[in-house]
């Protein structure tokens, strides 16, 4: 399985996932507020590719990048990863530090709630 992704892949694996596939032309410019250098940007193109989080299409002249894995999923490992890290396994203890850090809106509480009543319904 691949590593997970730095705090600056997940910027581009966020872009991606909202755009869909980019050439590194594109992706630079979509990074534009971090001002990050094209060399950079395609340098850590090549090292994702590497390391398993994107795949490169070379059809093209310019080859276009695609997020190997999709959102969900490498938000899942994030989470597993941070639960085991931070609060030795247990998802009490994520849920509650992570509903006391900011405050939530009605919408989100509800659609919380839903989730945990889906999961409570679901055979074990």
């Amino acid at each position: 399985m691949s590593p997970l992704p730095t705090e600056a892949e997940l910027d581009i694996l966020q872009i991606l996932w909202t755009n869909g596939p980019q050439t590194v032309r594109e992706m630079h410019q979509a990074l534009r507020d971090k001002q990050t250098g094209y060399t950079t940007v395609l340098k850590q193109m090549q090292v994702m590719t590497e390391k398993g989080l994107l795949k490169r299409n070379e059809r093209f002249r310019s080859h276009v990048y695609a997020a190997k894995f999709g959102k969900e999923r490498t938000q899942q490992r994030l989470v597993l990863d941070f639960l085991q890290r931070a609060f030795s396994g247990s998802a009490k203890n994520l849920v509650l530090g992570a509903l006391s850090a900011r405050r939530v809106s009605q919408e989100e509480l509800a659609e919380i709630k839903q989730a945990i009543r889906k999961f409570e319904e679901e055979p074990q």
